[in-house]
């Protein structure tokens, strides 16, 4: 080992030697080292500087998202989207509105994402679309709509509300407001079309048993909490309608109410609520989820991968009878709820298979009011099983028919009931 030493320290030595000997040279011959060496050293940071220059979009947009950053979107050119513009308003025999058609292009451009989740929303869209997540609906007429068989049908009307009182039902299929057929929009469309100032009014037509009805509505404010409850001796039925920032307090106050009653049983109403925050489905589920994952979001980005779990120390309704009724309008929040609380075995499912929307969205807002509602993730059940377009089917399956909701007969509730 000595000898490698030494070995090793006797060509150090020659090797500093052989440096010292190389930097004092003459000193035109380091002069002409230097300048080579600077040159050089100027050339390659030229170099480099023009090719970070020229491709900084194609830098910053890979190597971003290493830095916890959005990855930012490569430019489009839409040279050609304004030549299609241009043709229009030189050939065109009319006024183009040049506000709509830039919100129509946006639209336009937002649906070639292809997914249905996400879109466009104009600023009074967008103040609307705050509006209904909130529960804040104004002045309508009192039913529930969603898609069915490639139609917008009514799924149940509301009790003291217009729609019921003059005869409207379950199962109807909406045809026309106010003369103008409306049976080629969206839900959020038709929504909007129903809508309006208490005290004015609409016509609806709708398609029953391939018959038009007609009914003349004055429409009224909607009172619409998102969760209420009633009682069957020991039972506690608790309704919950959408999640929205109060959704938590009030499913928490209610369940309370109903352990100070007393009551030794659950019944959790799920049926055509759409969803709304996952924040809220949080807070819900954690009545019965001790600390434990709720929901878990995986992007294929990485940037919206996230966990969220149960708050600690509030579950007290755990190892209580619980059942959660579904149907197929139970959506998204609902969802996270429904699939947490079966993972889990803290509840059984009755009723019909859920809707399946296993996706998450996240709302961007602009300056001038206008929304972009985006598709960020997927979010997965605790078992890590996605329900995206395939649902939640249940632990025991009751259908419920439209006439049989219009002659307020509930297969499931009594069912329910009798587990």
């Amino acid at each position: 080992m000595a000898k490698q030493t030494a070995k090793k320290t006797n060509q150090t030595k020659k090797s500093e030697n052989s440096t010292r000997e190389l930097y004092y040279q003459s000193p035109a011959i380091n002069r002409k080292v230097n300048l080579t060496t600077t040159i050089i050293i100027g050339a390659i940071s030229l170099a480099v500087g023009l090719g970070l220059g020229i491709n900084w979009e194609d830098i910053t947009t890979n190597f971003i998202p290493y830095l916890g950053g959005k990855k930012a979107a490569q430019k489009i050119d839409f040279s050609s989207l304004n030549t299609v513009y241009q043709r229009l308003a030189e050939n065109y025999d009319g006024e183009l509105d040049r506000t709509k058609v830039i919100e129509e292009a946006k639209r336009g451009l937002v649906k070639a994402a292809g997914d249905d989740f996400t879109y466009y929303l104009t600023a009074e869209e967008a103040r609307e679309f705050e509006k209904d997540l909130n529960g804040d609906v104004g002045a309508g007429i009192g039913v529930e709509i969603g898609q069915r068989d490639g139609y917008v049908k009514v799924l149940r009307t509301t009790p003291d509300n217009p729609a019921r009182k003059a005869g409207v039902l379950a199962g109807d299929i909406i045809y026309k407001a106010d003369g103008e057929d409306i049976s080629n929009l969206t839900v959020d469309e038709v929504a909007k079309k129903l809508r309006g100032a208490a005290g004015t009014t609409v016509k609806l037509t709708v398609m029953r048993n391939n018959k038009e009805h007609t009914f003349e509505l004055t429409r009224e404010t909607i009172n619409n909490v998102s969760v209420y409850s009633e009682y069957k001796g020991k039972t506690a039925i608790i309704t919950i309608t959408r999640f929205d920032n109060d959704t938590g307090k009030l499913a928490r106050a209610r369940a309370r109410e109903a352990v100070d009653k007393g009551c030794n049983k659950f019944i959790i109403d799920l049926r055509g609520n759409g969803g709304g925050f996952v924040s809220a489905a949080k807070e819900v589920a954690s009545i019965w989820v001790d600390g434990k994952v709720v929901v878990e979001q995986r992007s294929a980005n990485g940037l919206y991968n996230e966990k969220t779990y149960a708050n600690r120390g509030e579950a007290f309704l755990a190892g209580k009878k619980t059942i959660i009724l579904t149907n197929g309008a139970t959506a998204s929040a609902s969802e996270i709820v429904a699939g947490a609380l079966k993972d889990y075995n803290l509840a059984t499912l009755i009723g019909e298979k859920t809707y399946g929307k296993g996706s998450v969205q996240a709302l961007e807002n602009f300056t001038s009011g206008e929304m972009l509602r985006v598709t960020v993730a997927k979010w997965y059940t605790p078992n890590g099983k996605n329900i995206h377009h395939q649902g939640i089917e249940p632990d025991v399956k009751v259908e419920r028919t439209f006439d049989q909701i219009n002659k307020d007969i509930d297969p499931q509730l009594d069912a329910a009931l009798a587990y």
